[in-house]
């Protein structure tokens, strides 16, 4: 596997023809540049309008130009607190810019997937999000091995079966 720096990970963003998926699986990302919104959103305080505003325009050009981008959140209950936060003020955003995000509760069972947060780029690509213990982001690792992807195709397929769109999910 190879350890990719940010500029050549945001390539592939960049590069993707057909689709871009997500399996997300950590019940906590520790990201920098959310602390003081999941203060916020702890405290009770309204979302800020522009609120994930340069990922929502990303995922309205991907769209615009044909692309598809999506993933599938797994969740265990009982949520944390990043978690809901995520489900209360990240995805709705997320959806409304065009992403397909669904829901996936594992809380009964792992369906034999993986706990390995990935990106999956058309069907061909497969980059790993490795985490720390604390949900700081460790690397980004390339699959190097082309003969793995056929796993990945399963794991995605079988996510997205036993998933619901967020809109039903948000309805529980």
């Amino acid at each position: 596997m190879t350890i990719l720096d940010g500029a050549t990970f945001s390539a592939y963003f960049d590069n993707y023809q057909r689709s871009a998926w997500r399996f997300e699986t950590q019940p906590v990302y520790t990201m920098p540049s959310e602390q003081a919104n999941i203060a916020r959103f702890l405290a009770g305080e309204p979302k800020p309008p522009e609120h994930n505003e340069d990922w929502h325009e990303e995922v309205r050009e991907y769209v615009a130009a044909g692309k598809t981008i999506g993933r599938v959140r797994t969740v265990r209950q009982p949520l944390t607190d990043y978690q809901r936060y995520q489900l209360a003020w990240g995805i709705p955003g997320n959806v409304e810019a065009g992403e397909d995000i669904r829901i996936l509760d594992l809380t009964e069972g792992d369906l034999g997937l993986s706990d390995q947060d990935f990106w999956l780029f058309d069907d061909s690509t497969v980059v790993h999000l490795n985490f720390n213990q604390d949900g700081t982001l460790a690397n980004l690792e390339l699959v190097d091995n082309t003969n793995d992807v056929p796993t990945y195709l399963v794991w995605r397929e079988t996510a997205l079966k036993h998933a619901v769109p967020f809109s039903e999910y948000a309805r529980t």
